[in-house]
């Protein structure tokens, strides 16, 4: 079942969602070549501490046997989502596309979003996939109505991405609501299903996150139980923002104002 959330808690996912944007903007760039992922981690913190807010994503327990050790994933080239920045430091290439993705707590409500950036020269070419991703993320946000069927987002992701270019989507991976837990029901997936219900309630936040690449739709599991990466070593990219759904359309709560 979705859980609306109330005006006063909506309002708290704004400031909270503002917050957001300015910590993971600032993050993004510092994706330059020679920047280790040891650095960016330990920015992130800071930047919590700086903007009073909690990362959420800092000893969650998944399905590994740990839990995640880190305020952020940080997923460079062929892993696709969940890379953890502070196992083994990764340091930055001209050309790597990194992902960052980052949950927050605000009042003890949270917020989800990610981008994915191109470290230095566009190489290879890939900021194209990244404006599909970003094309398919908008067309889904614009999907989400109230009393509309769930299944109509990942239907609007897919059919745009489409538009720009033979791009897989990982269908095993997929958007979520959120807000009084780091994942709510529903499922999102970022593509077209026969399935027209749930029904989305006004006051409905939900983070959509499109995650598509260039080579096979297969992928595998990191032997550190959380790391998602594309089975072919093929680049992936995963874009992502929370909304709230309103009698009077979406609205994005991780941007800043």
């Amino acid at each position: 079942m979705i859980s609306p959330k109330t005006k006063q808690e909506i309002n708290v996912l704004r400031e909270g969602g503002r917050r957001h944007a300015i910590i993971l903007h600032e993050l993004a760039q510092m994706c330059v070549p020679g920047v280790s992922s040891f650095e960016i981690e330990e920015r992130a913190r800071a930047l919590c501490k700086k903007h009073q807010v909690i990362p959420a994503f800092l000893n969650y327990p998944g399905e590994a046997t740990y839990p995640f050790p880190s305020s952020i994933c940080f997923s460079v080239n062929d892993e696709i989502v969940h890379g953890i920045p502070n196992q083994s430091n990764k340091i930055l290439q001209d050309g790597d596309v990194v992902t960052i993705d980052i949950g927050i707590i605000f009042n003890d409500l949270i917020t989800d979003a990610a981008v994915t950036v191109i470290v230095g020269e566009d190489k290879k070419g890939y900021q194209s996939m990244i404006d599909a991703a970003n094309y398919g993320l908008a067309a889904g946000i614009g999907a989400a109505l109230v009393d509309s069927p769930v299944s109509d987002i990942g239907c609007a992701i897919e059919q745009v991405i489409k538009r720009h270019g033979d791009y897989t989507i990982y269908r095993g991976l997929v958007g979520h609501g959120v807000g009084y837990d780091l994942h709510e029901e529903p499922n999102i997936p970022n593509f077209c299903t026969k399935n027209r219900r749930p029904l989305i309630p006004s006051g409905a936040v939900l983070a959509i996150e499109p995650m598509i690449g260039d080579g096979s739709p297969k992928f595998i599991l990191d032997p550190d139980e959380w790391t998602y990466r594309t089975v072919d070593g093929s680049v992936s990219v995963h874009v992502e923002h929370t909304i709230v759904v309103l009698d009077n359309g979406p609205e994005i709560l991780t941007t800043i104002r």
